[in-house]
């Protein structure tokens, strides 16, 4: 039977010192929103199929497009909205990088680098009895475009958290902030769900819980459980 504390939300916890702390549970009733990633969470992302469908002839010019394109300040201006596709395009169909090609061939190459995540289907699914799934992603507008055409587990979320509409990378705090300021939900509502270290932290710096994902199993096995504690 459990304890009034537990029913009540706490749990004693017992550090090296021998003094016990008073901890709060995460109560799966308390979980109503999550916030969901795409990629490497519901699709892979393969940026070098890109890199080296369009780069000229050189054994280390996929790489450099990479490093120029496909992370970096470059990207980082296209994902916060800061530039448009148009200008985006340009800068890379004028770079000496990148072979002539038309532009709707740069486009397709583009959108082309994402393969269902093995598990995404039935990971959705069990998410699904858990709470309402918002997605959260750092993405372009080609990407996304192409992401909610391909996709069907994209279709008909109740929100989308876009960095290009909303101005902020996941891996800022801002971007938390600015989602529970829009929303209206508390933090202690949500949680996170995403591939990389740097976002579940500035999660956390806004009060917002996150699992690192690693693999549907591992995410799904991570989440609260039923009788409030960890798995």
């Amino acid at each position: 039977m459990r304890s009034r504390q537990q029913r009540m939300g706490v749990r004693h916890c017992r550090f090296s010192g021998g003094q016990p702390a008073v901890m709060p549970l995460f109560r799966a009733t308390e979980m109503d929103i999550i916030l969901l990633d795409i990629g490497n969470v519901l699709v892979t992302v393969d940026f070098m199929s890109f890199c080296h469908g369009v780069a000229v002839t050189g054994p280390t010019v996929p790489a450099e497009i990479f490093r120029k394109f496909c992370s970096g300040p470059i990207k980082n201006r296209y994902d916060k909205g800061l530039i448009g596709s148009g200008a985006f395009l340009a800068e890379l169909a004028a770079d000496p990088l990148v072979r002539p090609m038309p532009e709707a061939e740069l486009i397709e190459r583009w959108q082309g680098i994402f393969s269902p995540f093995p598990g995404a289907d039935d990971g959705v699914a069990a998410l699904e009895t858990q709470g309402r799934i918002w997605i959260m992603s750092d993405t372009d507008p080609l990407h996304f475009a192409s992401l909610h055409h391909a996709f069907p587990l994209l279709h008909g979320r109740e929100r989308y958290y876009l960095s290009f509409r909303h101005g902020f990378l996941k891996s800022s705090p801002s971007a938390f902030i600015h989602v529970l300021g829009d929303s209206g939900v508390d933090a202690g509502r949500c949680i996170l769900i995403d591939d990389r270290e740097d976002n579940c932290r500035a999660a956390g710096e806004a009060g917002i819980r996150s699992v690192l994902f690693t693999s549907w199993p591992q995410a799904l096995a991570a989440l609260p459980s039923d009788d409030g504690g960890a798995p």
